[in-house]
């Protein structure tokens, strides 16, 4: 997909602070961080939401790949929170599949 931002990140259009990278998934430091410890992790093929993929085995490692992180950038022990946001009303501002992993700090709900 040519308009989507993420896919100009995978593609190398855009540079990002590159966190872990394989042939399936692309993880990196969130631009406009919301804890100490944010980070993106994305699947290299466009999925536009949630509801157009039913491909356990790629969300599954998205959200093993983020505590594989966490772990790596010392913060698993501690706490950390997984968000993957679904549409408009879900808060979704980018239409492809991606995962926050946001910690280093206590988070409150709601979010915010």
């Amino acid at each position: 997909m040519t308009d989507c931002l993420f896919c100009k990140i995978i593609n190398g259009d855009i540079s990002v602070n590159k966190i872990y990278e394989d042939e399936d998934i692309l993880a990196f430091h969130d631009i406009n961080p919301q804890a100490p410890h944010h980070f993106l992790v994305i699947p290299k093929i466009h999925i536009s939401t949630l509801n157009n993929t039913d491909n356990a085995q790629l969300l599954g490692k998205l959200t093993l790949t983020a505590s594989s992180i966490a772990k790596e950038l010392g913060f698993a022990d501690e706490g950390y929170r997984v968000v993957m946001n679904c549409n408009e009303q879900g808060g979704q501002a980018v239409y492809h599949v991606h995962l926050h992993c946001l910690g280093g700090r206590a988070l409150t709900w709601p979010p915010g």
